[in-house]
């Protein structure tokens, strides 16, 4: 076959390899299984085992052996990626406070299944001792591997049935991603141990192997990872990951993953370390960034077809009857060593029954990292094409029995207790519901965010007690498919999370009391409209967020700033309760003198309540002007509500002059008041149904509040 023809037939088999692999993956999902098991079978049926069944030698037919060759080199590509990513996710963050608990139950998880592996290694090297090229396969290095990979948790699958099934909230969850990410450092520096072994040769030949790849491990920590950290500021500045960034990263693993092959020690290595250095510090929005531009192109291009070059050399059919009882075999070792090794070192921790055993069955999980694995031990020759079948089975068979029996142990009346639990904590922590509390949706700009922190705090004018809570709902990334997200999304909420607090800790040094809280929504409005209610918030501030205005927006020479608030204010008329206030972006505290815009409905009065409370607060000038001439016996009505609750007001013709303006959430704000910024307010249902005597009423005059 020339070149132009081996070219065009690697195009065809990309093609039929990434159809096949989202079908298949599909229906896993439908199956309640992680997209990438379906993957995986969909790269062994293309093989011998389903394909080479059929009439023809279709698989030959297919995947020609001229064309293999230029397949795995795609396939290393893939690779790379892949192992970058599992190196990503791999935050020791994770085990901030649980060190003690996750060290325990990691290392149950690492040493059971790794003596069990060795054990069964030694009863079946008979039977694999000579490798596919005729050569006899040492047997330490069989041993060693077998052990290691049977001690292997696939810390991406793990991540994504954790998110899936939402126990990455509860205890047993995050226990579980702590001990896996143990023991993914603990297991590739193993494997690296083994591939040294199996490579060198020699006692000679392994030293040389560590000995440079602890020199290159220095080099990476010491001089790239301060280099890399430069590119967190890189991204806040640019506000997204720039194809320089990219292009960057992708550098870097790939010439890592070139050094660490050049070593000896195989290019998964380097791609693994250089995801492991990868900033993590305030790092979790680039994270994300990388995982979802990696995954949309590359990952769901460039892993299929590993998949394929994998599943080329299972070969099912072929293992005969006594690979029935080496399968048995490798299960009991694989599965007990796992699940009673984790099981018994967290009893040994005094954790729960259910959550001892959750613990086990998740740390059973190995999917897509035990195939990379097995495809080193391949290619080193540790492993002979039967028992590369047999550890496939394996992965597949432990890593799918996960999800149904952790459903069955930690069904959804146990789950949803245990959520229920941790919100009634959170409630406590956020304080109780006596608390005048005025809710704020903070924006992600640092100098906005801290605007309207003070602007929260100055809404609580002198009410006692007083609390201000700072609320940020993001929406969640696109659920990754290969990788799991769950250390991204976790960076991002503790970066989100440390923000918030240093905002909440200068309002508290002020006097106010704050409090935080950061989570992920799938509907961020509707969750800001239920916080609201859970917190009996008395109001609840917003900041205008412009989006880009449509053609038909043009067309009608329609304003869309303020658009971004539509849906949270639509989610929020369910909560009839609370006064929604709606900033500038730009809007600062009070200053010297608040102007009120009054019109005679609910909304001028709920605007002089809001604008008293800010006078109050800051000791500024109050001045209530009318919407239009015909209003101006409201606003006279409403300075002398004022003036007879004790609070000094100035009625006005115009709001000129103010500092801040506050007016009802449909009316537009007048022209050259100068303000320097505009509160539109949105009524309580307290104040549709009481006349302006009553609210003024309600508003606390107590001591002068330090502003």
């Amino acid at each position: 076959m020339d070149t132009a023809h081996i070219a065009a037939f690697v195009l065809l088999d990309v093609a039929i390899v990434v159809i096949a692999a989202r079908l298949m993956g599909r229906l896993f999902l439908r199956l309640g299984q992680p997209a990438v098991i379906g993957e995986i079978v969909a790269g062994i049926a293309l093989g011998p085992t389903l394909l080479g069944l059929l009439p023809g030698d279709l698989d030959a037919l297919l995947f020609p052996t001229e064309v293999r060759p230029h397949l795995s080199v795609i396939a290393q590509l893939g690779l790379a990626l892949f192992m970058f990513i599992v190196g990503l996710e791999v935050d020791l963050g994770l085990i901030r406070g649980r060190g003690r608990a996750a060290g325990t139950v990691a290392t149950g998880a690492m040493v059971l299944p790794l003596v069990l592996g060795a054990a069964v290694a030694l009863v079946l090297y008979p039977h694999h001792d000579t490798n596919a090229d005729g050569e006899p396969i040492p047997q330490l290095a069989f041993v060693l591997f077998l052990g290691v990979a049977m001690s292997i948790t696939a810390l991406p699958v793990l991540a994504r049935i954790l998110t899936e099934r939402r126990m990455h909230r509860i205890p047993t969850g995050v226990l579980a991603l702590a001990c896996a990410v143990i023991d993914d450092v603990l297991g590739w520096t193993l494997l690296a141990v083994v591939v040294a072994v199996a490579a060198g040769g020699s006692p000679a030949g392994v030293g040389w192997i560590m000995g440079m790849t602890a020199l290159f491990v220095l080099v990476m920590f010491v001089v790239v990872r301060p280099l890399l950290a430069r590119m967190v500021a890189w991204h806040r500045q640019a506000g997204r990951l720039t194809p320089d960034m990219l292009a960057v990263v992708l550098a870097g693993l790939l010439l890592s993953a070139w050094v660490t092959d050049l070593i000896g020690v195989h290019a998964i290595f380097g791609a693994f370390l250089f995801g492991a250095i990868m900033p993590r510090r305030d790092a979790g929005l680039l994270t994300r960034d990388i995982l979802e531009r990696l995954e949309q192109v590359s990952l769901s291009l460039l892993l299929p077809v590993f998949f394929v070059v994998a599943g080329l050399q299972v070969d099912v059919g072929g293992i005969g009857p006594d690979g029935v009882w080496q399968l048995g075999l490798i299960l009991l070792a694989a599965i007990g060593g796992k699940v009673l090794g984790t099981a018994g070192a967290a009893r040994w921790q005094r954790l729960p029954r259910r959550q001892q055993w959750a613990l086990g069955l998740l740390m059973n999980t190995r999917g897509l990292t035990e195939i990379v694995i097995l495809q080193v031990g391949l290619q080193l020759g540790v492993l002979t094409p039967t028992m590369f079948t047999l550890m496939v089975l394996m992965a597949l068979i432990t890593t799918a029995m996960t999800g149904p029996l952790v459903r069955r142990l930690y069904p959804d009346r146990v789950l949803d207790r245990e959520l229920a639990a941790l919100e009634a904590a959170e409630q406590a922590a956020l304080g109780g519901p006596e608390s005048y509390t005025v809710l704020v949706a903070v924006p992600e700009d640092p100098a906005a965010a801290r605007r309207t922190a003070q602007l929260a705090r100055e809404l609580t004018g002198r009410e006692e007690p007083a609390r201000v809570v700072l609320c940020r709902l993001l929406a969640p990334a696109a659920p990754l498919e290969v990788a799991g997200g769950m250390g991204a999304e976790l960076a991002v909420l503790a970066q989100v999370g440390d923000e918030l607090r240093a905002l909440a800790a200068e309002l508290s040094d002020a006097g106010t009391t704050a409090s935080v809280v950061v989570r992920f929504a799938a509907d961020p409005a509707a969750d800001l409209a239920a916080l609201a209610a859970r917190l009996d918030a008395d109001v609840v501030l917003l900041v205008e967020e412009p989006t880009a205005a449509t053609d038909d927006d043009e067309a009608r020479g329609a304003e869309s700033a303020g658009s971004g608030n539509a849906s949270r204010l639509q989610a929020l008329d369910a909560v009839p309760e609370v006064t929604v206030v709606v900033a500038d972006a730009g809007a600062e505290p009070a200053g010297t003198r608040v102007g009120v815009v009054v019109d005679g409905g609910a909304g001028g009065r709920a605007a002089v309540r809001v604008g008293a409370q800010l006078a109050l607060h800051t000791g500024a000038d109050l001045a209530v002007a009318p919407v239009d001439r015909r209003r101006a016996r409201r606003s006279g009505a409403a300075v002398a509500a004022l003036a007879r609750r004790g609070i000094p007001a100035e009625g006005v013709d115009d709001p000129a002059g103010a500092g801040l303006l506050v007016l009802p959430v449909d009316l537009a704000a007048p022209d050259a008041t100068g303000a320097s910024a505009v509160l539109r307010v949105r009524a309580a249902a307290a104040d549709a149904d009481d006349d302006v005597e009553q609210v003024v009423e309600r508003i606390e005059v107590g001591a002068p509040s330090q502003a």
